[in-house]
């Protein structure tokens, strides 16, 4: 039924460039695209337009323009042939849970629920408060942790305050929850208007018997995995999902932080109750080896992603030998069947019974094909008597025995 559709930023009938839409040039840095669709999202967020249908077509365009310009694949990919090398890949779009009604929210929750990826947004109020500056902020210390419940499409705020030496050895925020709720991981900026502008936010994973989120913050490249394009993947082609597995690694925007207060916050993303979880924020200079572990398995990884994309090809062109080959076998092997029946056939036609007609008087015979008669002892000893070495001698003996055996017994009538 239509009911059941979910409803989110699509991509529009009418498709601008996405520059375009968000108003921005094509050598716009990565924190001036977010930074326009933070505002223009804001500004058309069905939420605070709820009676302006092309509000809601402006969004729709706002939100489809950023999901491909934030991504710096998708980016790529547009820039070189536009939107057909998106829709060649597929676009994973994301839903806003506040503004979906209740049949929506139970076809998403069940979705989720059987492993179908679903990327959602982040409600505007949250993020529209946090941009005025209205939000509680409750201090978070290095080396604590705070737990809590946040209601479905809200978020608890925290400030971590860190000094130089602990901004030089690297920081890492973590969230989990023994729930296994559902929630997301954000990290706010100041802005200049004297509020908070999201700059990055992290979806919770099933981790064991946990979900969990993570920002690392230590002065080298970290990388965030994106679930959902090996999902995808899968959906599309379970067999390229193996190939697709580690495309999900992308960089993380921001490596490390300077001295100062940070603002994160944990946004519930359940689909009906609050999120339960757990916050802590810790230095990593005790955490040295673990850390230099991290940088060298992510390079591991990159690295075999690498080997990966080259064995893919390698892969697709032995799977296509393979095929052919298969084929081929296929084929021969009917061809080689057909040839031994039309063989058999052939054999049959020589292995036919010899059967002799019209001996009584005229002495033909013929033969017939699948027909037999049998001929009586008498005949065939009659037939067969006769001298085998063709002798004349044999044949007058042969002559006067018959004769006389048939004068006999007409004798015997009389």
């Amino acid at each position: 039924m239509s009911g059941s559709k979910l409803e989110g930023p699509s991509a529009p009938v009418v498709r601008r460039d996405p520059y375009e839409a968000l108003g921005v040039s094509k050598d716009s840095s990565d924190q001036e695209i977010k930074t326009a669709y933070r505002k223009l999202a804001l500004k058309y967020h069905p939420d605070k337009n709820a009676n302006n249908p092309e509000a809601s077509e402006h969004f729709k365009e706002v939100a489809y323009s950023y999901s491909i310009l934030s991504d710096p694949e998708k980016r790529r990919q547009y820039d070189m042939a536009g939107f057909e090398a998106l829709e060649a890949e597929g676009m994973d779009m994301e839903i806003d849970l506040s503004n979906l009604g209740t049949v929506n929210t139970m076809f998403a929750a069940l979705f989720s629920k059987l492993g179908v990826p679903i990327k959602t947004t982040i409600s505007a109020n949250v993020l529209e408060e946090a941009l005025n500056g209205t939000v509680t902020v409750r201090p978070l210390p290095i080396g604590t942790s705070v737990s809590g419940k946040v209601e479905k499409q809200n978020a608890h705020f925290f400030g971590v305050t860190i000094s130089d030496e602990q901004a030089e050895a690297g920081i890492v925020v973590r969230v989990t929850s023994a729930a296994q709720s559902k929630f997301k991981l954000l990290y706010f900026e100041h802005d200049v208007s004297g509020g908070y502008g999201l700059a990055l936010q992290e979806d919770s994973e099933k981790a064991g018997k946990v979900t969990s989120a993570g920002m690392y913050f230590l002065h080298f490249q970290v990388y965030r995995m994106d679930s959902t394009l090996n999902a995808l993947a899968m959906a599309k082609d379970p067999e390229a999902a193996f190939f697709k597995r580690l495309e999900g690694l992308q960089p993380c925007e921001v490596s490390q932080l300077n001295a100062g207060t940070h603002i994160f916050a944990v946004y519930g993303d359940n689909f009906f109750k609050p999120a339960s979880y757990t916050i802590e924020a810790l230095c990593a200079k005790t955490y040295e080896d673990t850390t230099q572990k991290l940088q060298d398995i992510e390079a591991q990884i990159l690295r075999k992603r690498n080997e990966l994309r080259q064995f893919e090809t390698e892969y697709r062109k032995a799977l296509a030998r393979f095929q052919e080959v298969t084929n081929r076998y296929s084929q021969e092997k009917q061809s080689v069947d057909e040839l031994l029946k039309q063989r058999d056939t052939i054999h049959s036609s020589f292995t036919v019974t010899r059967t002799v007609s019209n001996i009584s008087g005229s002495g033909s015979g013929h033969f017939s094909n699948g027909s037999s008669s049998k001929l009586s002892g008498d005949d065939l000893k009659a037939d067969s008597s006769p001298g085998d070495d063709g002798s004349s001698d044999s044949k007058d003996k042969y002559a006067k025995r018959k004769w006389f055996n048939l004068n006999l017994k007409g004798s015997e009538k009389k």
